[in-house]
């Protein structure tokens, strides 16, 4: 069983960022379709320039600048890429403790105004989106940057946007699987591929679907015939996809749940016979960590077909290009140049 969305364009209703530099970036629907169009071009020209080290046009594009990594949660990729990417533009990086700053010694709103004093950018990592909100609300100056809440992670849908146009070129009309848990990767995913005209089926057992409201924020900021499928078939979600991803079946915060959700993800494990129900010439894409032999087959995830440490890579070149625009070291797409 299937529901499919067909989301009309956005065209120029979609809204603009509130300046020259964006604010907030706590959902990949603070970025308008040009928005994300011009992100992963930055994020493609800043790829190819890494290696000419500080002779890169950019090497000091965020002197003066800092970034505050705030995170309640672990992580690798989110955080190293940040570090890197904020010293590789020539600004500074401090990590307060999360029990100094996110609101276990102090209230939220005296965080976010004490750092607003000093530092240009927080990204943060913590559990409830409305966190982040809390701490935008509070500040007039600081940038906020989602770099994953409970409900969404657009830090890893841009890596996985630049990984889809690297692989696939014009993404507009391509089709991707997606198999598991409508989670908070899923609708990051959603919001970004409406944006870039990307047919995008879920496939997910009754009870983990991606949640409605995320389908109709895809609607709103759609382009170019972008639909979203819903099913609780990952052969029928597979079959003659470009691209298959999947996630984990228990996330940060979810351990009490795991047995149950091995149950009921089991028919949801992308192995070498559901990947030949993709395209000839399809890939596999995973956000990382895996649980190789649970939600992905080793054979898969370590084999030919698999993009997984091109989305790692990524995430480096893409929350660089998002930390130039919001700091507006390269300009936003005005309104006027929406199609």
């Amino acid at each position: 069983m299937s529901t499919t969305d067909t989301l009309p364009d956005a065209g120029v209703a979609a809204p603009s960022p509130p300046s020259a530099s964006a604010r907030t970036c706590l959902s990949v629907l603070d970025l308008t379709p040009d928005g994300l169009e011009t992100c992963l071009a930055l994020a493609a020209k800043l790829k190819r320039e890494r290696g000419m080290g500080a002779d890169a046009p950019t090497s000091r594009a965020l002197a003066g600048h800092s970034l505050a990594l705030l995170f309640d949660k672990p992580s690798l990729r989110t955080r190293t890429g940040f570090e890197i990417a904020m010293q590789e533009l020539g600004g500074i990086v401090t990590c307060p403790p999360s029990a100094d700053a996110l609101g276990t010694r102090e209230a939220l709103a005296d965080v976010a105004r004490t750092l607003e004093r000093w530092i240009s950018v927080a990204a943060i990592r913590t559990f409830q989106q409305s966190r982040l909100r809390e701490i935008a609300r509070a500040t007039t100056r600081l940038r906020v940057v989602n770099a994953l809440t409970n409900e969404e992670h657009p830090c890893q849908a841009l890596a996985d946007c630049l990984t889809l146009r690297e692989r696939l070129g014009d993404v507009r009309g391509a089709t991707l699987a997606y198999v598991g848990d409508g989670n908070n990767v899923a609708t990051s995913l959603t919001h970004a591929a409406a944006m870039l005209g990307v047919r995008l089926r879920l496939a997910s057992p009754a009870g983990y679907a991606l949640p409605a409201a995320t389908v109709a924020a895809a609607r709103r900021v759609a382009r170019h015939g972008a639909e979203v499928v819903l099913c609780d078939d990952p052969v029928e979600a597979v079959r003659g996809a470009d691209a298959v991803y999947t996630d984990v079946w228990t996330s940060m915060g979810q351990e009490a749940e795991a047995t149950g959700r091995r149950e009921a993800f089991e028919p949801y494990r992308v192995t070498g016979d559901l990947m030949a129900q993709a395209g000839r010439d399809a890939f596999f894409m995973h956000c990382l960590p895996a649980h190789r032999g649970e939600e992905v087959d080793p054979d898969v995830i370590d084999g030919p077909r698999s993009a997984v440490f091109d989305q790692a890579e990524n995430r480096l070149h893409t929350q660089k290009a998002l930390l130039m625009l919001m700091l507006g070291a390269a300009p936003w797409p005005s309104r006027a140049s929406a199609p």
